[in-house]
């Protein structure tokens, strides 16, 4: 198998070398310390391969410790051989730290004040208040969905944050097993994925969110075009809360993409409705529809086929006259969403092309502030929660998300170091040394589930509680209350302004009212008109 010399070959050496030392030891009386060392060397081995705690450990026995050693002394080291804890890329060192420590329930405090240049341009903070309120239960929720127009709406509480999109193929079975687990017990959702529902999003119950992407997965036919039938047959799924259409994501936006057949397994193949070793391709855009009336009209029958479950669509802002192009629509047709998830172009956890992945796509805050605005300029914002996505770890990344104008929050990669991925960014080789993203049984297997799902839960109610301190600290009683105006940016050395004044908000019903458009910022003065409700296109 591809990883037995990493699992295996180590311990067998040492093994050897025991053996060999100890003949060698009774032949000639002496060389006893070679004995003693091989032979604890191999006792390590033997307890590596035992141990459930860490995949690392399980994966790579004797050398797992070697990293473990190096990460002791880094502090000393930091200056000549090992990056500083606040530059790794793309998370850092403090960034990841802070998840294993409150996956763990370790201590997560530290000491001798921050390690951030709190006089460096893009510093951010919020404003705390003379008058804190009390800490109040930290289990903070909202409301999705009971659509007016919906009669058998099901709306559904949500946690503000959660699981966000990672397909089965794309992480491995114990992965999905331990994530679908910990949102169980921590009663919290789980994005499928474009990948659709697995055996493995089952087996624990938690509360799931099905992704339908460009390929339909789950509810496709031989075609690979939308099928009723099979939407149907999964959408009536107790487990599944939410229906979430995807237009695009983060990483890549705009250009699909393909799982190789030799990847395809039966397991695989059944969740998608697609051969096993075959390649499965996802599209860049839907067939289901082409104008954005055509998508709500889709999205509307999606809501009904689901018995009025909540549904929505997520998207990468790109053209801003299409997402306009959408919102026309909804005042066109009247139908509208129950829910909208931005995804930012910093987001995600698979593979992408180094220019997809550093130049497509707009930025989670610059995206969250169109979406948001424009709903709020068509009075529609009541109507659609948003959520959203791209590089969220820590309390504060969720405050300032949701300050900017979200609902809740998803994250991908925390949760996926909170199972124990080191960012050894080898998620596309199959090769993941710590079982999360691969599809190779033996280093999957190093993934413990019952002691993983754990991790999930507790990382997801340490950074709830964090989140509560965190407003309380600023007087408020729930994220909800928290508003652009709270948080503080540097733009200079010697020059800070409130968020509230970096990016000017519309007014309630500003789009819809006759407003002048030079009164609105750039992008609404000059990409709104151009938008029909009839065409993708952009009016010229």
């Amino acid at each position: 198998m591809q990883n037995f010399p990493s699992r295996y070959l180590t311990l067998v050496l040492v093994g050897f070398v025991f053996l060999l030392s100890l003949v060698l030891a009774l032949l000639l009386h002496g060389g006893w310390w070679l004995v003693l060392l091989s032979g604890a060397l191999t006792a390590v081995g033997v307890l590596d391969l035992r141990q459930t705690r860490r995949s690392l450990r399980r994966n790579y026995p004797i050398l797992a410790h070697f990293r473990f050693f190096f990460e002791a002394i880094r502090p000393e080291m930091r200056q000549y051989i090992v990056e500083d804890d606040t530059e790794g890329k793309p998370f850092s060192r403090n960034q990841r730290s802070l998840v294993y420590q409150r996956a763990k329930g370790d201590s997560d405090k530290r000491p001798f004040g921050t390690q951030l240049d709190v006089y460096e341009s893009g510093y951010e903070w919020i404003n705390h208040s003379i008058a804190p309120v009390a800490v109040e239960p930290f289990d903070f929720r909202l409301t999705i969905g009971g659509h007016p127009d919906c009669p058998r709406a099901q709306p559904y509480s949500a946690s503000v944050f959660n699981i966000s999109a990672m397909s089965f193929g794309a992480l491995s079975a114990n992965a999905i097993l331990a994530l679908n687990g910990g949102a169980r017990q921590g009663g919290f959702m789980h994005d499928t994925g474009e990948g659709s529902i697995s055996i493995h999003h089952r087996q624990h119950g938690g509360d799931l969110v099905w992704e339908i992407g460009s390929g339909y997965f789950g509810c496709r036919d031989a075609d690979g075009r939308f099928s009723e039938e099979k939407f149907i047959e999964n959408a009536a799924v107790p487990q599944v809360k939410l229906i979430e259409l995807k237009l695009s994501q983060g990483a890549k936006p705009g250009h699909g993409g393909m799982l190789p057949g030799s990847k395809v397994s039966p397991e695989i193949a059944s969740a998608r409705g697609v051969p096993a070793g075959a390649d499965c391709i996802s599209p860049a855009a839907h067939s289901a529809f082409s104008t954005p009336i055509e998508m709500l009209q889709f999205i509307d029958r999606l809501r009904m086929l689901a018995g009025g479950k909540p549904t929505g669509f997520k998207l990468a802002i790109g053209h801003p006259w299409e997402f306009f192009g959408i919102v026309k629509a909804m005042l066109e047709t009247g139908i509208t969403p129950d829910f909208i998830v931005v995804d930012g172009c910093e987001g995600g956890t698979g593979a992408a092309p180094v220019e997809f992945a550093d130049h497509v796509g707009t930025p989670l805050q610059e995206a969250l502030f169109l979406v948001h605005n424009t709903l709020v300029g068509t009075n529609l914002r009541e109507r659609i929660k948003i959520g959203a996505s791209g590089k969220i770890i820590s309390a504060f990344d969720i405050a300032r998300t949701i300050a900017l104008g979200a609902d809740w929050c998803n994250s991908a990669r925390g949760f996926m170091f909170a199972l124990g991925c080191v960012q050894s960014q080898s998620c596309h080789t199959d090769r993941c040394p710590t079982g999360v993203a691969t599809q190779d049984p033996l280093r999957q297997k190093a993934l413990v589930v019952e002691d993983k799902l754990e991790r999930v839960a507790h990382y997801h109610q340490s950074t709830l509680k964090a989140l509560a301190e965190l407003i309380a600290a600023a007087g408020l009683g729930h994220p909800s209350q928290l508003k652009p105006h709270h948080l503080v940016r540097r733009v200079s050395p010697n020059q800070v302004k409130l968020v509230s004044a970096l990016l000017p908000y519309l007014r309630a019903g500003q789009l819809v009212d006759g407003s002048d458009n030079a009164e609105m910022p750039p992008v609404f003065g000059t990409y709104w008109p151009m938008a029909q409700a009839a065409s993708f296109t952009a009016l010229s």
